[in-house]
């Protein structure tokens, strides 16, 4: 037992024990990479949270801490996108990983733009104007920004407990949707917006009123079964994704040198993509259904009211049925040679609803 080939191969076995155990102690901190996205995203909305208090205290609205909550708000944005691919990539998914992810949006994406909304359209209108009317939006308002909070942590919970959820309105089969509006989309169209505007708080009465209107559509959007584009197909784990890369390059360019139009177009086009789709899916269900429908009524109910025009109340049902039945007959005898009783054609016009 003592030979060189025993001792040799006691030594790999220590080596490979030793490799195994720092592969081990990697794979465990790779569970943080996914979680430390996650922390950020939190972090931001933490920040956003601060800027809009602030904002309250400062004269005059306060347009340069509610400008910084809005980019805040941007920013957590690409940091929830990539936590969950990078726990998928390395293959660290977790359940802990999934709830934290979901106080995160919460957070970030449902308490933050919720207050930013409230003090940037409703909390700083001036003074000077109608006190009814402005006691009025002050309240509505509120009402509504509690809303979007509450369809925003909605549809979170929904997400939680769906496996393969499907819009009412399905797309293409070689892709998957998000099944309502996404919450970090709608609170990047809140964000969007005020930074769209610098931060400088809402001025006049109508502005709003159009402002309830645009938050109060998010948190519909957000509930809904609507499909929205979830961007799953690309794909970040190609070995040469050199194009991807070129095309990235080009995007947060774009979205950093003109940002505030860039932003702010970029979520209207989203959150208007998913109001088309469901637009034209309505629309081209509509179509498909209406020759159906033609067809029906110049069948057996516009034979039984074209008899029962002729006065002959009390044999017009049984007339209009044996005409029915006799111009459906003779179609059937010659092409498959045997004819149908005309009991049979009764009883199928009455299943009908005829």
């Amino acid at each position: 037992m003592n030979s060189p080939f025993a001792g040799r191969l006691h030594g790999e076995d220590r080596v490979g024990g030793r490799a195994g155990a720092r592969a081990a102690r990697m794979r465990r901190g790779m569970f943080l990479l996914p979680s430390l996205f996650t922390a950020g995203s939190i972090g931001a909305g933490y920040f956003a949270i601060t800027q809009t208090i602030d904002s309250v205290n400062v004269a005059g609205g306060g347009a340069q801490h509610l400008d910084w909550a809005a980019i805040a708000i941007c920013l957590a944005i690409p940091f929830d996108a990539l936590d969950g691919r990078i726990a998928r990539m390395t293959n660290t998914t977790s359940e802990f990983g999934k709830e934290l992810d979901s106080l995160a949006d919460a957070i970030t994406f449902g308490v933050a733009p919720c207050l930013l909304a409230f003090v940037w359209g409703f909390h700083s209108l001036p003074e000077a104007m109608n006190p009814d009317l402005r006691r009025a939006i002050l309240q509505i308002g509120s009402f509504v920004c509690f809303l979007y909070l509450l369809c925003g942590v909605s549809r979170l919970a929904r997400f939680n407990i769906s496996h393969d959820p499907q819009p009412r309105n399905p797309g293409r089969l070689d892709r998957k949707y998000f099944v309502g509006m996404p919450i970090p989309a709608a609170a990047g169209m809140v964000a969007s917006t005020v930074h769209f505007c610098y931060g400088f708080p809402i001025p006049y009465w109508w502005l709003a009123v159009l402002w309830i209107g645009l938050v109060g559509l998010l948190g519909f959007l957000m509930v809904s079964t609507w499909r929205f584009w979830s961007g799953k197909e690309i794909n970040f784990g190609r070995r040469q994704p050199f194009q991807l890369l070129a095309v990235l390059a080009i995007v947060v360019f774009v979205l950093i040198r003109f940002s505030s139009g860039a932003l702010f177009f970029v979520a209207l086009v989203y959150m208007f993509s998913g109001i088309w789709a469901r637009a034209a899916y309505s629309w081209s269900r509509r179509r498909r259904q209406m020759p159906r429908d033609e067809a029906e009524t110049r069948t057996a109910p516009a034979f039984t009211a074209e008899y029962a025009q002729q006065g002959n109340a009390s044999s017009g049902v049984s007339a209009a049925e044996q005409e029915y039945a006799r111009m459906h007959r003779e179609p059937q005898m010659s092409d498959a040679g045997v004819g149908e009783s005309g009991e049979d054609l009764r009883q199928d016009s009455r299943s009908d609803g005829y």
